[in-house]
């Protein structure tokens, strides 16, 4: 399997030119993607911490082109990464906004990690999946396909925080401290 490293992901965001502000805000899902994945490792000892941070780092890696071209972000960046040589960041970052699947009783993945992490952070910051979704839903939720889209994703994203903190000793509710604590202490960024 082929991952790219943190410089190297950060290499791949220059050379799309990637807005601040949108990797701002990606770095922040790396912080909760890193925080998610060593926490359920002992849940899921499969999990590959440096797959899934750099998927996170990279999940809206077409998003800044997107606002010119229309085009799907999570769609492109998959496939540009694949096409990269990076086959499985692709797949992750094509699922960061819609999951193909979703099964309660396997294990969490990479690709449900990120996809959660992402829906935890607005802008920079970690919030209330409810708040997020709610920004989601007035940003974008303009159209019927949209909309519909959207109320799959609500129900993934509510899904998948049952699914996340079954097994962890922390609550949704208190994500946002242990990150931010981590982040000084750790220094993850």
């Amino acid at each position: 399997m082929n991952i790219p490293s943190k410089t190297e992901c950060f290499k791949l965001i220059n050379k799309m030119n990637m807005m601040d502000h949108i990797i701002d805000h990606s770095v922040m899902v790396s912080n909760i993607t890193l925080f998610l994945t060593q926490k359920l490792k002992e849940y899921s000892s499969d999990l590959d911490i440096r797959l899934a941070t750099s998927a996170a780092l990279l999940h809206d890696i077409t998003k800044t082109r997107s606002f010119d071209t229309n085009e799907s972000h999570s769609d492109t960046g998959g496939l540009l990464l694949t096409e990269l040589g990076y086959p499985e960041i692709g797949n992750i970052v094509r699922q960061h906004v819609l999951l193909d699947a979703f099964e309660n009783d396997i294990p969490v993945s990479e690709q449900e990690i990120v996809n959660y992490s992402d829906k935890r952070v607005l802008h920079d910051k970690v919030v209330p999946l409810a708040e997020r979704l709610e920004y989601i839903k007035v940003r974008y939720g303009t159209h019927k396909e949209f909309k519909d889209k959207i109320q799959i994703m609500w129900t993934q994203a509510m899904n998948l925080e049952n699914k996340i903190f079954l097994h962890l000793d922390i609550t949704p509710d208190q994500l946002s401290g242990c990150v931010t604590q981590e982040i000084k202490k750790k220094n993850y960024t």
